[in-house]
């Protein structure tokens, strides 16, 4: 028996073992988990505690205390843990520090978390990118495009590991050399679809994949629904490429919104099939028009200056006209919001958006806090 490998910090692995045996208890989803560790500290004392004392916790009937009983979950337990360990996964209790911090703040987030790889949270900025399966050229161009705009900032890209929007968002963030992690609908002993296995070993350099699946779950259609809490609760935004009316990444559009995140989504045609969600998202005020990666520097207040290189002016650098005068106009009245900027040099919001980040990113400009701008 060799020493544990993986990422533990508010548990050791006797702990490990019964919150794994926990979660192996019919009728113990993580919302009664956690209540149940609220209340005795943690997942041993559980087991050991009397059942009248536990009665006493809203919600603990006795169909429950008596499935606390049953001796199979620790059998359960024993082999996760032996593959756990056999197979170096990482894993993070909802109190980790290692546990995505947005997620703690999810009362349905998983007890436990699984993972693979080199997953770093301690960048802050963390975008989910989801989608239909069936990606258009369309979707994919603006992808990459997006993908390659924020790569300054070195945020971490989640999705799905799935086909379409999915995968195009994963290997963009591969090309800039960004994190990346997988969320799967399965546990960490298998890949799903089988033909991405190919990008395992290069997400994994630099990032990973992430479930709360157990090993010998398959990736069910119940799985898919489950994951996609994940998907959107450990991320600042989630942003939809292209969907039907109906799909998966609208569901996770849903959930980010009722964990109080923001959600974009990209326009298109009323014509195309796989705008139609995106288009309704927007329509209903369910998610904020995305046409670059402007408008989530704007809405998210990202700064350019936060990155790992700072920005420096560039020497002789060249302006287009319009960028011109947004800069004199800067210089001449100091420090100013979008929106005035806008208006006094006559340029519509969503076309000044995209020059500002132009200008950021030559250096002749930086945002200020509420969303302020000024010359360099």
């Amino acid at each position: 028996m060799h020493t544990l490998h993986i990422q533990i910090f508010a548990m050791n692995e006797t702990e490990l073992f019964y919150l794994l045996a926990l979660q192996k208890v019919e009728g113990v989803g993580d919302i009664v988990a956690k209540k149940l560790i609220s209340h005795c500290g943690n997942a041993e004392t559980i087991f050991k505690t009397k059942s009248s004392q536990l009665s006493s916790i809203d919600g603990i009937g006795t169909v429950l205390l008596s499935k606390l009983k049953n001796k199979s979950i620790f059998e359960k337990a024993e082999a996760e843990l032996k593959f756990i360990k056999n197979n170096e996964i990482n894993v993070a209790f909802f109190q980790d520090e290692k546990y995505p911090e947005r997620l703690k703040h999810c009362i349905d987030g998983p007890l436990l978390l699984f993972s693979s790889g080199n997953i770093d949270f301690k960048t802050r900025k963390i975008i989910s990118i989801v989608g239909t399966r069936q990606i258009t050229s369309y979707g994919t161009e603006f992808c990459k495009k997006l993908i390659s705009d924020l790569a300054p900032l070195n945020p971490i890209i989640v999705s799905g590991f799935a086909y379409g929007v999915d995968i195009v968002a994963h290997q963009a963030a591969m090309e800039h050399d960004l994190q990346t992690i997988g969320v799967v609908a399965h546990g960490l002993d298998q890949i799903y679809p089988s033909v991405h296995k190919k990008y395992v070993a290069k997400m994994e350099k630099n990032g990973g994949f992430m479930t709360e699946f157990w090993s010998g779950t398959n990736p069910e259609k119940e799985n898919f629904v489950k994951r996609n809490r994940i998907v959107a609760g450990m991320s600042e935004a989630t942003i939809v490429i292209e969907s039907a009316d109906k799909g998966g990444s609208l569901i996770t559009a849903n959930l980010a919104n009722d964990y109080n995140r923001d959600v974009f989504a990209v326009p298109g045609r009323t014509s195309d099939k796989f705008s139609q969600g995106c288009n309704n998202l927007i329509k209903t005020q369910k998610a904020n028009l995305l046409t670059s990666a402007a408008d989530i520097l704007y809405i998210l207040n990202w700064d350019l200056q936060e990155k790992s290189k700072p920005v420096q002016k560039q020497l002789f650098v060249t302006l287009e006209n319009d960028e011109q005068k947004i800069y004199d106009y800067l210089l001449k009245s100091g420090k100013e919001i979008l929106d005035i900027i806008a208006l006094e040099c006559d340029f519509p919001i969503y076309k000044i958006s995209g020059m500002l980040l132009n200008m950021e990113l030559k250096g002749v400009i930086r945002p200020l806090p509420g969303k302020l701008f000024e010359a360099i």
